[in-house]
Protein backbone atom coordinates (compact mmCIF):
# COMPACT_ATOMS: atom_id res chain seq x y z
CA UNK A 1 0.00 0.00 0.00
CA UNK A 2 1.14 3.43 -0.35
CA UNK A 3 1.95 5.92 1.64
CA UNK A 4 -0.60 8.02 3.38
CA UNK A 5 -0.49 11.26 5.67
CA UNK A 6 -2.79 9.15 8.15
CA UNK A 7 -4.11 6.03 8.39
CA UNK A 8 -8.09 5.03 7.20
CA UNK A 9 -9.82 4.47 10.24
CA UNK A 10 -11.28 0.84 10.61
CA UNK A 11 -13.40 -0.24 12.71
CA UNK A 12 -16.96 -2.36 13.40
CA UNK A 13 -18.56 -0.12 16.73
CA UNK A 14 -18.82 3.55 14.57
CA UNK A 15 -16.66 6.22 13.13
CA UNK A 16 -17.42 10.03 13.06
CA UNK A 17 -15.14 12.22 10.52
CA UNK A 18 -15.33 16.24 11.06
CA UNK A 19 -13.17 19.61 10.16
CA UNK A 20 -12.23 19.68 13.34
CA UNK A 21 -10.73 16.52 15.91
CA UNK A 22 -12.80 18.12 19.03
CA UNK A 23 -16.00 17.40 17.00
CA UNK A 24 -14.73 14.47 15.63
CA UNK A 25 -13.81 13.11 19.33
CA UNK A 26 -17.55 14.64 20.88
CA UNK A 27 -19.20 12.12 17.98
CA UNK A 28 -17.57 9.13 19.20
CA UNK A 29 -18.10 10.18 22.80
CA UNK A 30 -22.26 10.25 21.84
CA UNK A 31 -21.64 6.68 19.76
CA UNK A 32 -19.84 5.57 22.89
CA UNK A 33 -23.03 6.64 25.30
CA UNK A 34 -25.38 4.86 23.36
CA UNK A 35 -26.27 7.45 20.69
CA UNK A 36 -26.61 6.88 16.65
CA UNK A 37 -25.51 8.35 14.09
CA UNK A 38 -27.78 10.97 14.27
CA UNK A 39 -27.31 12.41 18.22
CA UNK A 40 -23.53 12.12 17.20
CA UNK A 41 -24.18 14.39 13.89
CA UNK A 42 -25.83 16.80 15.70
CA UNK A 43 -23.52 16.99 18.95
CA UNK A 44 -20.87 17.65 16.59
CA UNK A 45 -22.58 20.47 14.82
CA UNK A 46 -22.94 22.22 17.92
CA UNK A 47 -19.65 22.06 18.68
CA UNK A 48 -18.29 23.16 15.20
CA UNK A 49 -20.61 26.28 15.80
CA UNK A 50 -17.79 26.58 18.89
CA UNK A 51 -14.55 25.57 17.63
CA UNK A 52 -14.66 26.75 14.30
CA UNK A 53 -16.84 30.00 14.19
CA UNK A 54 -15.48 31.34 11.32
CA UNK A 55 -16.48 28.84 9.27
CA UNK A 56 -20.33 28.29 10.65
CA UNK A 57 -22.26 29.76 13.21
CA UNK A 58 -25.69 28.66 14.92
CA UNK A 59 -27.31 31.39 12.78
CA UNK A 60 -26.52 29.71 9.87
CA UNK A 61 -27.76 26.89 7.30
CA UNK A 62 -27.56 23.41 6.25
CA UNK A 63 -28.36 20.63 3.70
CA UNK A 64 -28.46 16.93 5.36
CA UNK A 65 -28.13 13.60 4.14
CA UNK A 66 -29.54 10.95 6.32
CA UNK A 67 -29.70 7.32 5.56
CA UNK A 68 -31.48 5.05 8.03
CA UNK A 69 -30.12 1.40 8.65
CA UNK A 70 -31.76 -0.88 5.62
CA UNK A 71 -33.26 2.02 3.39
CA UNK A 72 -33.04 1.84 0.27
CA UNK A 73 -31.94 5.61 -0.15
CA UNK A 74 -30.93 8.82 1.52
CA UNK A 75 -33.44 11.49 3.00
CA UNK A 76 -32.86 15.11 2.95
CA UNK A 77 -33.33 17.50 5.34
CA UNK A 78 -33.56 21.13 3.76
CA UNK A 79 -32.12 23.70 6.91
CA UNK A 80 -31.80 26.20 4.46
CA UNK A 81 -34.01 29.24 5.14
CA UNK A 82 -35.26 31.52 2.58
CA UNK A 83 -35.49 35.25 2.45
CA UNK A 84 -37.01 36.92 4.43
CA UNK A 85 -40.92 38.89 3.69
CA UNK A 86 -39.12 42.18 3.16
CA UNK A 87 -36.09 41.22 0.92
CA UNK A 88 -37.39 42.69 -2.37
CA UNK A 89 -35.50 43.78 -5.19
CA UNK A 90 -36.98 47.10 -5.29
CA UNK A 91 -35.73 47.31 -1.62
CA UNK A 92 -32.22 46.39 -2.17
CA UNK A 93 -32.03 48.64 -5.31
CA UNK A 94 -33.51 51.47 -3.30
CA UNK A 95 -30.38 50.83 -0.88
CA UNK A 96 -27.96 51.53 -3.84
CA UNK A 97 -27.03 48.17 -4.44
CA UNK A 98 -26.61 46.21 -7.40
CA UNK A 99 -25.22 43.16 -5.67
CA UNK A 100 -26.34 41.75 -2.47
CA UNK A 101 -23.83 42.14 0.23
CA UNK A 102 -21.80 39.74 0.94
CA UNK A 103 -21.86 40.68 4.58
CA UNK A 104 -24.01 43.11 7.03
CA UNK A 105 -27.99 43.26 7.49
CA UNK A 106 -29.19 42.68 4.61
CA UNK A 107 -27.26 39.63 3.29
CA UNK A 108 -29.09 37.51 6.04
CA UNK A 109 -31.83 34.51 4.93
CA UNK A 110 -33.77 32.92 7.85
CA UNK A 111 -31.21 30.30 9.98
CA UNK A 112 -32.12 27.14 8.98
CA UNK A 113 -29.52 24.92 10.64
CA UNK A 114 -30.87 24.83 13.52
CA UNK A 115 -34.30 23.91 13.08
CA UNK A 116 -32.39 20.73 10.55
CA UNK A 117 -31.16 19.66 13.66
CA UNK A 118 -34.20 19.41 15.94
CA UNK A 119 -35.92 17.76 13.28
CA UNK A 120 -33.64 15.26 12.49
CA UNK A 121 -33.15 14.72 16.67
CA UNK A 122 -37.01 14.40 17.24
CA UNK A 123 -37.56 11.78 14.38
CA UNK A 124 -34.63 10.05 14.36
CA UNK A 125 -32.25 10.49 17.04
CA UNK A 126 -32.69 8.22 20.55
CA UNK A 127 -30.50 10.90 23.08
CA UNK A 128 -32.31 13.60 25.22
CA UNK A 129 -31.32 17.35 24.40
CA UNK A 130 -28.88 17.91 27.11
CA UNK A 131 -26.47 15.15 25.92
CA UNK A 132 -26.32 16.36 22.63
CA UNK A 133 -25.68 20.77 23.98
CA UNK A 134 -23.60 19.85 26.57
CA UNK A 135 -20.47 19.25 24.98
CA UNK A 136 -20.87 22.36 22.74
CA UNK A 137 -21.63 24.30 26.38
CA UNK A 138 -18.67 23.11 27.89
CA UNK A 139 -16.31 24.46 25.23
CA UNK A 140 -18.16 27.94 24.91
CA UNK A 141 -18.40 27.68 28.78
CA UNK A 142 -15.09 26.91 29.66
CA UNK A 143 -12.76 27.46 26.08
CA UNK A 144 -11.18 25.87 23.85
CA UNK A 145 -7.57 26.08 22.06
CA UNK A 146 -8.30 28.70 19.55
CA UNK A 147 -7.12 27.53 15.88
CA UNK A 148 -4.83 29.98 14.54
CA UNK A 149 -6.76 30.76 11.37
CA UNK A 150 -9.55 31.83 13.80
CA UNK A 151 -7.43 34.05 15.91
CA UNK A 152 -5.63 35.71 12.80
CA UNK A 153 -9.58 36.32 11.34
CA UNK A 154 -10.19 38.18 14.99
CA UNK A 155 -7.14 40.11 14.72
CA UNK A 156 -7.46 41.20 11.27
CA UNK A 157 -11.27 42.41 11.88
CA UNK A 158 -10.29 44.17 15.32
CA UNK A 159 -10.49 47.86 14.23
CA UNK A 160 -13.59 47.09 11.97
CA UNK A 161 -15.60 45.21 14.74
CA UNK A 162 -14.41 48.25 17.04
CA UNK A 163 -15.90 51.10 14.83
CA UNK A 164 -18.28 49.17 13.41
CA UNK A 165 -19.78 45.61 14.88
CA UNK A 166 -19.28 46.75 18.42
CA UNK A 167 -21.29 43.34 19.67
CA UNK A 168 -19.07 41.65 17.26
CA UNK A 169 -16.16 43.04 18.97
CA UNK A 170 -17.25 42.31 22.87
CA UNK A 171 -17.98 38.59 21.80
CA UNK A 172 -14.85 38.20 19.90
CA UNK A 173 -11.95 40.19 21.50
CA UNK A 174 -13.21 39.96 25.15
CA UNK A 175 -11.13 42.60 27.65
CA UNK A 176 -10.28 44.53 23.93
CA UNK A 177 -7.96 41.84 23.00
CA UNK A 178 -8.03 39.18 20.18
CA UNK A 179 -6.93 35.62 21.60
CA UNK A 180 -3.59 34.38 20.95
CA UNK A 181 -3.52 31.29 18.70
CA UNK A 182 -4.06 28.27 20.47
CA UNK A 183 -4.95 29.89 23.80
CA UNK A 184 -8.15 28.96 25.43
CA UNK A 185 -11.60 31.19 23.98
CA UNK A 186 -15.04 30.82 25.37
CA UNK A 187 -18.00 32.79 24.39
CA UNK A 188 -19.93 32.87 27.87
CA UNK A 189 -23.41 33.99 25.99
CA UNK A 190 -23.30 31.28 23.64
CA UNK A 191 -22.95 28.87 26.65
CA UNK A 192 -26.08 31.02 28.48
CA UNK A 193 -28.19 30.96 25.07
CA UNK A 194 -28.11 27.06 24.91
CA UNK A 195 -28.85 26.64 28.87
CA UNK A 196 -31.70 28.42 28.42
CA UNK A 197 -32.78 26.62 25.64
CA UNK A 198 -32.51 23.52 27.21
CA UNK A 199 -34.24 24.90 30.72
CA UNK A 200 -37.19 25.67 27.99
CA UNK A 201 -36.72 22.44 26.48
CA UNK A 202 -36.37 20.47 29.66
CA UNK A 203 -40.51 20.98 30.74
CA UNK A 204 -41.47 19.31 27.84
CA UNK A 205 -42.61 14.93 29.14
CA UNK A 206 -40.57 13.35 26.37
CA UNK A 207 -37.72 13.33 24.49
CA UNK A 208 -39.45 14.52 20.98
CA UNK A 209 -40.93 16.88 23.17
CA UNK A 210 -37.62 18.30 24.21
CA UNK A 211 -36.89 18.83 20.88
CA UNK A 212 -39.97 21.06 19.48
CA UNK A 213 -39.69 23.03 22.42
CA UNK A 214 -36.10 23.94 21.36
CA UNK A 215 -36.98 24.71 18.11
CA UNK A 216 -39.87 27.10 19.50
CA UNK A 217 -38.08 28.61 21.71
CA UNK A 218 -35.53 29.62 18.62
CA UNK A 219 -38.06 30.19 16.17
CA UNK A 220 -40.63 31.99 18.03
CA UNK A 221 -38.83 32.66 21.63
CA UNK A 222 -36.18 34.62 22.87
CA UNK A 223 -33.78 33.63 20.25
CA UNK A 224 -36.21 34.96 17.47
CA UNK A 225 -37.55 38.00 20.34
CA UNK A 226 -33.69 38.90 20.25
CA UNK A 227 -32.96 38.96 16.12
CA UNK A 228 -36.48 41.08 15.90
CA UNK A 229 -35.28 43.61 18.65
CA UNK A 230 -31.70 44.02 17.26
CA UNK A 231 -32.60 44.17 13.46
CA UNK A 232 -35.49 46.85 14.36
CA UNK A 233 -32.76 49.69 14.95
CA UNK A 234 -29.45 48.17 13.79
CA UNK A 235 -27.48 50.25 11.04
CA UNK A 236 -24.03 48.51 10.25
CA UNK A 237 -21.49 48.99 7.56
CA UNK A 238 -21.41 45.71 4.96
CA UNK A 239 -19.23 44.83 2.35
CA UNK A 240 -20.99 47.07 -0.07
CA UNK A 241 -19.48 50.05 1.85
CA UNK A 242 -22.61 51.65 3.12
CA UNK A 243 -24.65 51.44 6.62
CA UNK A 244 -27.87 49.86 6.18
CA UNK A 245 -30.56 48.03 8.25
CA UNK A 246 -32.07 44.66 7.86
CA UNK A 247 -35.60 43.20 6.79
CA UNK A 248 -35.57 39.97 8.54
CA UNK A 249 -38.31 39.89 11.61
CA UNK A 250 -39.39 37.38 13.96
CA UNK A 251 -41.99 36.53 11.82
CA UNK A 252 -40.11 35.27 9.23
CA UNK A 253 -38.05 32.94 11.16
CA UNK A 254 -41.65 32.09 12.88
CA UNK A 255 -43.09 31.19 9.34
CA UNK A 256 -40.23 28.89 8.53
CA UNK A 257 -39.79 24.84 9.48
CA UNK A 258 -36.84 22.78 8.16
CA UNK A 259 -38.27 20.22 5.65
CA UNK A 260 -37.65 16.41 4.10
CA UNK A 261 -37.27 16.02 0.86
CA UNK A 262 -36.19 13.26 -1.97
CA UNK A 263 -32.31 13.56 -2.91
CA UNK A 264 -31.42 13.41 -6.63
CA UNK A 265 -29.38 10.57 -7.69
CA UNK A 266 -27.68 8.90 -10.95
CA UNK A 267 -26.08 5.63 -11.60
CA UNK A 268 -22.21 5.81 -12.44
CA UNK A 269 -20.27 2.43 -13.30
CA UNK A 270 -22.80 0.72 -10.74
CA UNK A 271 -22.55 2.94 -8.27
CA UNK A 272 -25.43 5.57 -7.14
CA UNK A 273 -24.85 8.52 -6.15
CA UNK A 274 -27.17 10.72 -4.26
CA UNK A 275 -27.06 14.46 -4.21
CA UNK A 276 -29.66 17.65 -2.36
CA UNK A 277 -32.02 19.34 -5.07
CA UNK A 278 -31.11 22.34 -7.24
CA UNK A 279 -31.33 24.74 -4.35
CA UNK A 280 -27.83 24.07 -3.69
CA UNK A 281 -25.24 23.35 -6.20
CA UNK A 282 -25.04 19.27 -5.85
CA UNK A 283 -26.33 18.30 -8.98
CA UNK A 284 -23.45 19.52 -10.56
CA UNK A 285 -21.64 16.48 -9.56
CA UNK A 286 -24.54 14.51 -11.32
CA UNK A 287 -24.18 16.34 -14.07
CA UNK A 288 -20.59 16.10 -14.03
CA UNK A 289 -20.78 12.20 -14.04
CA UNK A 290 -23.15 11.76 -16.57
CA UNK A 291 -21.12 13.86 -18.93
CA UNK A 292 -17.47 11.57 -17.36
CA UNK A 293 -19.85 8.78 -18.01
CA UNK A 294 -19.28 7.83 -22.24
CA UNK A 295 -15.24 8.66 -21.17
CA UNK A 296 -12.89 5.88 -20.38
CA UNK A 297 -11.02 7.38 -17.78
CA UNK A 298 -10.01 4.08 -15.49
CA UNK A 299 -7.89 4.07 -18.85
CA UNK A 300 -5.86 7.71 -17.88
CA UNK A 301 -3.77 8.34 -14.90
CA UNK A 302 -5.61 9.75 -12.27
CA UNK A 303 -2.89 12.38 -11.69
CA UNK A 304 -2.00 12.98 -14.66
CA UNK A 305 -2.80 15.92 -16.83
CA UNK A 306 -5.74 14.33 -19.43
CA UNK A 307 -7.75 13.27 -16.00
CA UNK A 308 -6.94 17.01 -14.64
CA UNK A 309 -8.06 18.20 -18.38
CA UNK A 310 -11.24 15.90 -19.24
CA UNK A 311 -12.73 16.46 -15.29
CA UNK A 312 -12.22 20.40 -15.54
CA UNK A 313 -13.93 21.20 -18.90
CA UNK A 314 -16.63 18.54 -17.77
CA UNK A 315 -17.13 20.61 -14.16
CA UNK A 316 -17.31 24.11 -16.51
CA UNK A 317 -19.98 22.80 -18.37
CA UNK A 318 -21.86 21.40 -15.12
CA UNK A 319 -21.31 24.77 -13.26
CA UNK A 320 -22.33 26.89 -16.12
CA UNK A 321 -25.76 25.47 -16.13
CA UNK A 322 -25.64 26.19 -12.60
CA UNK A 323 -25.71 29.81 -13.43
CA UNK A 324 -28.51 29.55 -15.93
CA UNK A 325 -30.91 26.89 -14.60
CA UNK A 326 -30.58 26.09 -10.82
CA UNK A 327 -32.34 27.86 -8.16
CA UNK A 328 -35.34 27.26 -5.46
CA UNK A 329 -37.67 24.29 -7.20
CA UNK A 330 -40.54 25.54 -5.09
CA UNK A 331 -40.34 29.25 -6.54
CA UNK A 332 -39.47 28.21 -10.23
CA UNK A 333 -39.74 24.97 -13.03
CA UNK A 334 -36.50 24.02 -13.23
CA UNK A 335 -35.13 21.44 -16.13
CA UNK A 336 -33.60 19.23 -13.88
CA UNK A 337 -35.18 15.78 -15.33
CA UNK A 338 -33.64 17.04 -18.76
CA UNK A 339 -30.07 18.28 -16.79
CA UNK A 340 -29.48 14.97 -15.68
CA UNK A 341 -30.39 12.94 -18.92
CA UNK A 342 -28.24 10.75 -20.93
CA UNK A 343 -28.99 12.12 -23.60
CA UNK A 344 -28.53 15.94 -22.70
CA UNK A 345 -25.11 14.61 -21.22
CA UNK A 346 -24.05 13.03 -24.68
CA UNK A 347 -24.12 16.41 -26.27
CA UNK A 348 -22.88 17.98 -23.27
CA UNK A 349 -19.81 15.30 -23.82
CA UNK A 350 -19.45 16.69 -27.39
CA UNK A 351 -17.87 19.85 -26.47
CA UNK A 352 -15.12 19.15 -24.46
CA UNK A 353 -12.00 19.62 -26.42
CA UNK A 354 -8.46 19.35 -26.66
CA UNK A 355 -8.04 22.83 -25.02
CA UNK A 356 -8.93 24.66 -22.28
CA UNK A 357 -12.67 26.58 -22.45
CA UNK A 358 -12.86 29.82 -21.73
CA UNK A 359 -16.15 30.65 -22.54
CA UNK A 360 -19.68 30.35 -20.34
CA UNK A 361 -21.28 27.39 -21.98
CA UNK A 362 -24.84 26.52 -20.63
CA UNK A 363 -26.97 24.17 -22.50
CA UNK A 364 -29.32 25.09 -24.26
CA UNK A 365 -32.86 24.39 -22.92
CA UNK A 366 -36.14 25.40 -25.30
CA UNK A 367 -37.94 28.03 -23.71
CA UNK A 368 -35.31 29.06 -21.63
CA UNK A 369 -32.98 30.40 -23.38
CA UNK A 370 -33.31 33.81 -21.57
CA UNK A 371 -32.04 32.11 -18.65
CA UNK A 372 -28.96 30.76 -20.30
CA UNK A 373 -28.10 33.92 -22.12
CA UNK A 374 -28.50 36.21 -19.08
CA UNK A 375 -25.74 33.98 -17.51
CA UNK A 376 -23.40 34.54 -19.83
CA UNK A 377 -23.62 38.34 -19.99
CA UNK A 378 -23.83 38.28 -16.16
CA UNK A 379 -20.25 36.06 -16.07
CA UNK A 380 -18.52 39.12 -18.53
CA UNK A 381 -19.28 42.03 -16.76
CA UNK A 382 -16.86 43.42 -14.44
CA UNK A 383 -18.11 43.15 -10.40
CA UNK A 384 -16.15 45.00 -8.01
CA UNK A 385 -16.04 44.63 -4.39
CA UNK A 386 -16.94 47.43 -2.02
CA UNK A 387 -14.67 48.67 0.33
CA UNK A 388 -16.17 46.91 3.15
CA UNK A 389 -15.77 43.69 4.62
CA UNK A 390 -15.90 40.54 2.39
CA UNK A 391 -17.66 37.27 3.77
CA UNK A 392 -17.35 35.07 1.29
CA UNK A 393 -16.87 31.42 0.76
CA UNK A 394 -13.31 30.82 -1.29
CA UNK A 395 -11.20 27.87 -1.71
CA UNK A 396 -8.76 27.27 1.12
CA UNK A 397 -5.92 27.47 -0.76
CA UNK A 398 -4.39 31.22 -0.67
CA UNK A 399 -7.60 32.04 1.86
CA UNK A 400 -8.47 35.25 2.25
CA UNK A 401 -8.11 35.15 6.56
CA UNK A 402 -11.37 37.63 6.29
CA UNK A 403 -13.67 35.13 4.25
CA UNK A 404 -15.56 32.51 5.95
CA UNK A 405 -15.90 29.03 4.64
CA UNK A 406 -17.77 26.02 5.99
CA UNK A 407 -17.55 22.63 7.86
CA UNK A 408 -18.33 18.90 7.02
CA UNK A 409 -19.22 16.16 9.07
CA UNK A 410 -19.68 12.47 8.41
CA UNK A 411 -21.06 9.64 11.18
CA UNK A 412 -22.26 5.92 10.16
CA UNK A 413 -22.97 4.22 13.38
CA UNK A 414 -22.85 0.02 14.30
CA UNK A 415 -26.47 -0.21 13.43
CA UNK A 416 -25.53 1.28 9.64
CA UNK A 417 -27.51 4.65 9.91
CA UNK A 418 -25.28 7.29 8.66
CA UNK A 419 -25.48 11.19 7.62
CA UNK A 420 -23.51 13.71 5.94
CA UNK A 421 -24.12 17.34 6.49
CA UNK A 422 -21.98 20.81 5.78
CA UNK A 423 -22.95 23.46 8.09
CA UNK A 424 -22.14 26.99 7.23
CA UNK A 425 -23.10 30.28 7.28
CA UNK A 426 -23.66 32.68 10.63
CA UNK A 427 -19.41 33.13 10.49
CA UNK A 428 -17.99 35.90 13.14
CA UNK A 429 -17.14 37.80 9.91
CA UNK A 430 -20.35 38.04 8.34
CA UNK A 431 -22.60 39.74 10.27
CA UNK A 432 -22.43 41.56 13.64
CA UNK A 433 -22.90 39.23 17.11
CA UNK A 434 -26.65 39.51 18.01
CA UNK A 435 -26.63 40.95 21.25
CA UNK A 436 -26.96 38.36 24.63
CA UNK A 437 -26.89 35.82 22.28
CA UNK A 438 -23.44 34.82 21.45
CA UNK A 439 -23.82 34.55 17.74
CA UNK A 440 -24.11 36.40 14.21
CA UNK A 441 -26.14 36.28 11.45
CA UNK A 442 -25.70 34.47 8.20
CA UNK A 443 -24.90 36.25 4.84
CA UNK A 444 -26.12 33.81 2.49
CA UNK A 445 -28.79 36.29 0.60
CA UNK A 446 -25.67 36.66 -1.40
CA UNK A 447 -26.35 33.94 -3.69
CA UNK A 448 -29.25 36.21 -4.57
CA UNK A 449 -28.73 38.09 -8.11
CA UNK A 450 -31.02 41.48 -8.11
CA UNK A 451 -33.08 41.14 -11.18
CA UNK A 452 -36.12 40.29 -11.54
CA UNK A 453 -36.97 36.86 -13.87
CA UNK A 454 -34.94 34.21 -12.74
CA UNK A 455 -34.57 31.22 -10.75
CA UNK A 456 -31.79 32.79 -8.17
CA UNK A 457 -33.74 36.57 -8.39
CA UNK A 458 -34.15 37.52 -5.08
CA UNK A 459 -37.33 37.02 -3.83
CA UNK A 460 -39.69 36.82 -0.15
CA UNK A 461 -39.15 33.83 0.53
CA UNK A 462 -37.47 32.30 -2.13
CA UNK A 463 -34.52 29.94 -0.71
CA UNK A 464 -30.65 31.03 -2.38
CA UNK A 465 -29.04 28.73 -4.07
CA UNK A 466 -26.79 27.58 -2.16
CA UNK A 467 -23.42 25.43 -2.40
CA UNK A 468 -23.54 23.93 0.37
CA UNK A 469 -23.48 20.18 -0.73
CA UNK A 470 -23.40 17.09 1.23
CA UNK A 471 -22.83 13.41 -0.88
CA UNK A 472 -23.97 10.04 -0.29
CA UNK A 473 -23.53 6.98 -2.84
CA UNK A 474 -23.58 3.27 -2.94
CA UNK A 475 -21.31 0.87 -4.75
CA UNK A 476 -22.08 -2.35 -6.90
CA UNK A 477 -20.56 -4.25 -3.94
CA UNK A 478 -22.92 -2.84 -1.38
CA UNK A 479 -20.71 -0.17 0.36
CA UNK A 480 -22.12 3.03 1.33
CA UNK A 481 -20.11 6.19 1.34
CA UNK A 482 -20.52 9.61 2.86
CA UNK A 483 -18.58 12.04 2.35
CA UNK A 484 -18.22 16.05 1.69
CA UNK A 485 -16.15 19.09 2.04
CA UNK A 486 -15.99 22.93 2.64
CA UNK A 487 -15.08 25.12 0.09
CA UNK A 488 -18.42 27.32 -1.54
CA UNK A 489 -17.73 26.60 -5.02
CA UNK A 490 -14.95 24.05 -5.33
CA UNK A 491 -17.58 21.77 -3.16
CA UNK A 492 -18.88 19.81 -5.82
CA UNK A 493 -15.44 19.87 -7.67
CA UNK A 494 -13.32 18.07 -4.90
CA UNK A 495 -15.88 15.87 -4.13
CA UNK A 496 -16.04 14.43 -7.81
CA UNK A 497 -11.94 14.23 -8.08
CA UNK A 498 -12.56 11.99 -4.76
CA UNK A 499 -15.41 10.08 -6.09
CA UNK A 500 -14.21 9.45 -9.18
CA UNK A 501 -10.61 8.19 -7.96
CA UNK A 502 -12.35 5.72 -5.14
CA UNK A 503 -14.51 4.40 -8.54
CA UNK A 504 -11.36 4.27 -11.23
CA UNK A 505 -8.44 4.17 -8.75
CA UNK A 506 -9.18 1.60 -5.90
CA UNK A 507 -7.99 3.94 -3.73
CA UNK A 508 -9.29 4.06 0.21
CA UNK A 509 -10.49 6.65 1.75
CA UNK A 510 -7.29 8.64 3.17
CA UNK A 511 -5.49 7.51 -0.34
CA UNK A 512 -7.99 9.42 -2.06
CA UNK A 513 -7.90 12.74 0.15
CA UNK A 514 -4.68 12.63 0.21
CA UNK A 515 -4.06 12.57 -3.67
CA UNK A 516 -3.26 16.29 -5.03
CA UNK A 517 -6.46 18.28 -6.27
CA UNK A 518 -7.37 20.78 -8.38
CA UNK A 519 -10.19 22.84 -9.14
CA UNK A 520 -11.12 25.76 -11.47
CA UNK A 521 -12.93 29.36 -11.27
CA UNK A 522 -13.88 29.90 -14.70
CA UNK A 523 -17.52 30.17 -13.74
CA UNK A 524 -19.31 33.05 -12.22
CA UNK A 525 -18.48 33.07 -8.39
CA UNK A 526 -21.42 32.02 -6.02
CA UNK A 527 -20.00 35.02 -3.82
CA UNK A 528 -19.82 38.87 -3.25
CA UNK A 529 -18.51 40.14 -5.64
CA UNK A 530 -19.42 37.04 -7.86
CA UNK A 531 -16.00 37.07 -9.75
CA UNK A 532 -15.13 35.12 -13.02
CA UNK A 533 -11.80 33.50 -13.99
CA UNK A 534 -12.30 32.49 -17.38
CA UNK A 535 -9.81 29.22 -17.74
CA UNK A 536 -8.54 29.06 -14.41
CA UNK A 537 -7.37 25.97 -12.79
CA UNK A 538 -5.37 25.90 -9.73
CA UNK A 539 -3.30 22.75 -9.07
CA UNK A 540 -1.48 21.44 -6.15
CA UNK A 541 2.48 21.56 -6.62
CA UNK A 542 2.38 17.28 -5.45
CA UNK A 543 0.87 16.42 -9.62
CA UNK A 544 4.96 17.49 -10.74
CA UNK A 545 6.25 19.82 -13.23
CA UNK A 546 5.62 18.09 -16.31
CA UNK A 547 1.68 17.26 -15.54
CA UNK A 548 1.29 21.09 -14.69
CA UNK A 549 3.13 22.06 -17.81
CA UNK A 550 0.81 20.19 -20.01
CA UNK A 551 -1.86 21.22 -18.07
CA UNK A 552 -0.29 25.10 -19.33
CA UNK A 553 -0.25 23.51 -22.55
CA UNK A 554 -3.35 22.93 -23.30
CA UNK A 555 -4.34 26.71 -22.74
CA UNK A 556 -5.16 26.29 -18.80
CA UNK A 557 -4.28 29.49 -17.09
CA UNK A 558 -2.80 27.01 -14.21
CA UNK A 559 -2.18 28.59 -10.90
CA UNK A 560 0.02 26.24 -8.75
CA UNK A 561 -1.35 26.47 -5.01
CA UNK A 562 0.88 26.47 -1.36
CA UNK A 563 1.37 22.68 -0.98
CA UNK A 564 -1.30 20.88 0.91
CA UNK A 565 -4.21 23.42 0.83
CA UNK A 566 -6.55 22.36 -2.08
CA UNK A 567 -9.44 20.70 -0.28
CA UNK A 568 -10.54 19.86 2.93
CA UNK A 569 -12.68 16.44 2.51
CA UNK A 570 -13.69 13.82 4.86
CA UNK A 571 -15.15 10.58 4.36
CA UNK A 572 -16.84 7.53 6.16
CA UNK A 573 -17.94 4.02 4.44
CA UNK A 574 -19.54 1.24 5.59
CA UNK A 575 -18.93 -2.23 3.91
CA UNK A 576 -21.37 -4.67 2.75
CA UNK A 577 -19.86 -7.20 5.47
CA UNK A 578 -20.53 -3.83 8.35
CA UNK A 579 -16.94 -2.98 8.30
CA UNK A 580 -16.91 0.66 8.91
CA UNK A 581 -13.76 3.18 8.19
CA UNK A 582 -13.65 7.02 7.94
CA UNK A 583 -10.56 9.37 6.49
CA UNK A 584 -10.41 13.31 6.85
CA UNK A 585 -7.85 15.19 5.33
CA UNK A 586 -4.61 16.35 6.60
CA UNK A 587 -4.47 19.95 5.26
CA UNK A 588 -4.99 22.85 7.60
CA UNK A 589 -4.10 20.22 10.16
CA UNK A 590 -7.76 20.37 12.03
CA UNK A 591 -10.01 17.74 10.16
CA UNK A 592 -9.61 14.38 12.13
CA UNK A 593 -11.43 11.18 11.76
CA UNK A 594 -11.96 8.91 14.60
CA UNK A 595 -13.33 5.47 14.79
CA UNK A 596 -13.26 1.68 16.53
Amino acid sequence: MSFTTRPEITGTFGVATSTHWIASAVGMRILEQGGNAFDAAAAMGFVLHVVEPHLNGPLGDMPLLMRKAGDAAPTVICGQGPAPAGATIAHYKAEGLTLVPGSGLLASVVPGAFGAWMLLLRDHGSLPLRAILEPAIHYARHGHPVLPRVAHTIAGLAEFFETEWPTSFATWLPGGKAPAPGSLFANPDLADTWERVLAEAEVAPDRAGQMEAARLAFYEGFIADAIDTYLRDACVMDAAGGRRKGVMTGQDLADWQATYEDPLSVDYHGWTVWKCGAWTQGPTLLQSLRTLSGIDLGAMDLNGAEFVHTVTEAMKLSFADREAYYGDPLHADLPVSTLLSAEYAEARRKLIGATASRAQRPGHIAGLERWAEAAVARAGRDLAAGPGVGAGEPTMAHLTERRGDTVHIDVIDRWGNSVSATPSGGWLQSSPVVPGLGMPLNSRAQMFWLEEGFPTSLAPGRRPRTTLSPSMAEGPDGRQLAFGTPGGDQQDQWQLILFLRLVHGRMNLQQGIDAPLFHTAHFQSSFYPRATKPGHLMAEPAFGEDVLRDLRDRGHEVEVAEPWTVGRLTAAQRDADGLLRAAATPRLMQAYAAGR
